[in-house]
């Protein structure tokens, strides 16, 4: 299964990270980056009128896919890529930074969050309390936890130290099982992620979020996460109450991105009005 691969890979990837002296640097930098934007606050601060708000994200490419587009491979520039997100009306950024699988960086994560400066959320595979500092030091705003890879204990201790580093938490859950395992363990949780892509097959569907949504109190933020590529899946998710989306490919993956930004917030139909 490609989450478990993913995963295995992680965690020696941390091991080789395990030193004091690297903690201590980390640590040094998150002092010296000051109190991080509001992540959840700024996905209710711009909720467009006829939309979930608009995390874009920034991806170079996946297990799946490969390249998401072919001149990646000469050229990326995750800086130019979440301007255009901003200037067309992101709420919020998602930058990869996971190297093997989806060729990304926490350079990536420094520079956007430094150059653009909209709230960033660190899209990585968290297995380690290193990953938070990192995160930190590098400008994330707020982190992903995954239900589908963490124990229960790790997922409520990651959660309290990403409380404790003033980082947000979008908590992704896939299956039933998982979103209770995060009603019941984190009630204090404020954004729920739905991702419609099963970790295991890479397969999409977005009638997951569909069918959790249902499950979720009203006082959470939910965030449908993949296979959202048109305006008539925005319309589903608005009917099915949810707070805001995560777009990746089908952004990257545009010829125009603007274009494809104003159709999903549906700001065309608006201006035509």
């Amino acid at each position: 299964m490609i989450l478990d691969r993913i995963l295995e890979h992680k965690r020696a990837e941390v091991r080789h990270k395990q030193s004091r002296g690297y903690l201590v640097e980390l640590k040094s930098r998150v002092r010296d980056r000051g109190s991080p934007r509001g992540f959840i606050r700024a996905l209710t601060a711009t909720h467009p009128p006829d939309s979930p708000s608009l995390i874009a994200e920034v991806k170079k490419a996946s297990p799946s896919l490969g390249l998401l587009r072919p001149e990646f491979k000469d050229l990326f520039e995750p800086v130019k890529i979440a301007e255009q997100y901003k200037k067309h009306g992101a709420s919020a950024l998602s930058v990869l930074t996971d190297k093997d699988f989806f060729q990304g960086s926490l350079h990536y994560l420094k520079a956007v969050k430094d150059k653009v400066g909209l709230p960033c959320l660190n899209k990585e595979f968290m297995v380690d309390d290193i990953q938070f500092y990192e995160a930190r030091a590098y400008g994330a705003d707020a982190v992903l936890l995954i239900v589908a890879a963490l124990e229960r204990r790790q997922l409520v201790d990651f959660f309290a130290l990403a409380g404790e580093l003033e980082l947000d938490v979008l908590i992704e859950t896939h299956h039933e099982k998982e979103l209770d395992t995060v009603l019941e363990r984190l009630p204090e949780a404020k954004l729920i992620g739905i991702n419609n892509r099963d970790l295991k097959t890479f397969s999409t569907d977005l009638a997951v979020t569909f069918r959790l949504a249902k499950r979720i109190p009203s006082d959470k933020m939910i965030v449908s996460e993949s296979g959202i590529h048109k305006r008539d899946d925005v319309k589903r998710l608005m009917e099915a109450g949810i707070h805001a989306m995560l777009v990746g490919e089908s952004l990257i993956r545009a010829g125009d991105t603007g274009a494809k930004i104003r159709e999903l917030l549906g700001v065309e139909q608006v201006n035509k009005s």
